[in-house]
């Protein structure tokens, strides 16, 4: 029976196994499901590699490059010469950079203010909320073209509100906003409010959900009324929700292109051109890509600082409670 002892002493020990051998733990003896998840999602993700850096590396390129294709004895490489013809000889490009940055904070800040007013008055419990909700929401699934038809026609100086405005004594017959450098302006701005407004108001309600009611209650027994909830409570639970709409929505009008081509085609005398649209006019109507390809790296540059500044200032993701 002697003999047994050391088996049985074996079998008990930690870490080895009947033979002797140090044990092996379970799931470690393979990488295998580690790397399943990566090796799912490599497919998809080297597709958009693929439709991501070849249009951003073939812009970068033929930035370089003169490049248009009514004048192919032209083309060639150009080094830094569309640059410098952006910076120091052209100077619809600062007329359009200009009136970019007007149209974005215009926009970006009515829009969020109606879309925060919107939000906080659908978030309220009353009759027919369901279909206040559905109401405000619903010019977002509005495509731009379709958006931009329904608003010419409302501006249709025969057809459209202006008449209605000379029957009743305000206005002449015959004028069009759009057409009207001094009425341009806010014309096209109303038409973006009204399909970028829900844009905040989805962003913002679905955030207003998850405030914890208990916070409201116990700031109500402290005595604090309705305009103090909502700047010590609800704006700062919003923070890093406004912050985000903010930035994507700067960047999305930043590069609005078919409202205005639709709408007023950068007109009347170019006062309604955003870089983003001057771009599409040298490109398409120029076949002046190289330039084009200048413009847009110029235009990729100031978008990447602004947006790298603006999260920084705003210290997006930072406690604010």
């Amino acid at each position: 029976m002697a003999p047994a002892a050391p088996a049985a002493t074996a079998a008990k020990t930690p870490g080895r196994t009947s033979r002797g051998a140090p044990g092996r733990r379970r799931g470690t003896g393979s990488s295998t499901p580690r790397r399943l998840p990566y090796l799912l999602i490599a497919p998809a993700g080297l597709l958009m590699l693929g439709f991501i850096a070849y249009p951003v590396l073939s812009v970068f390129y033929y930035s370089l490059q003169h490049y248009n294709v009514t004048k192919p004895w032209r083309d060639g490489f150009a080094g830094f010469d569309n640059f410098t013809r952006v910076f120091t000889d052209d100077p619809l490009f600062r007329d359009s950079l200009v009136f970019s940055a007007k149209w974005v904070v215009t926009e970006v800040s009515l829009q969020l203010l109606l879309g925060l007013g919107l939000a906080l008055l659908v978030n309220q419990t009353f009759v027919g909320r369901a279909v206040a909700r559905a109401m405000v929401f619903s010019p977002w699934a509005v495509s731009g073209v379709l958006t931009t038809t329904i608003w010419m026609l409302l501006y249709n100086p025969s057809t459209g509100v202006s008449r209605y405005l000379a029957d009743a004594g305000v206005g002449s017959y015959g004028t069009s906003v759009l057409s009207d450098t001094d009425t341009v302006f806010w014309a096209v701005v109303v038409t973006e409010l009204w399909r970028g407004v829900p844009f905040f108001a989805i962003l913002i309600l679905a955030d207003l959900q998850s405030v914890p009611k208990d916070l409201y209650e116990a700031a109500s027994v402290d005595g604090a009324g309705r305009l103090r909830q909502f700047v010590h409570i609800t704006l700062p639970h919003l923070k890093d929700a406004i912050i985000l709409s903010t930035l994507l929505r700067a960047v999305w009008e930043f590069n609005n292109v078919d409202l205005l081509y639709t709408l007023t085609g950068g007109g009347p005398a170019g006062v309604t051109t955003t870089l983003p649209l001057y771009v599409a006019n040298t490109g398409i109507e120029g076949h002046d890509f190289g330039y084009a390809s200048a413009l847009t790296t110029v235009a990729f540059v100031i978008l990447l600082f602004c947006s790298i500044l603006y999260l920084r200032l705003s210290k997006f993701g930072g406690d604010s409670r």
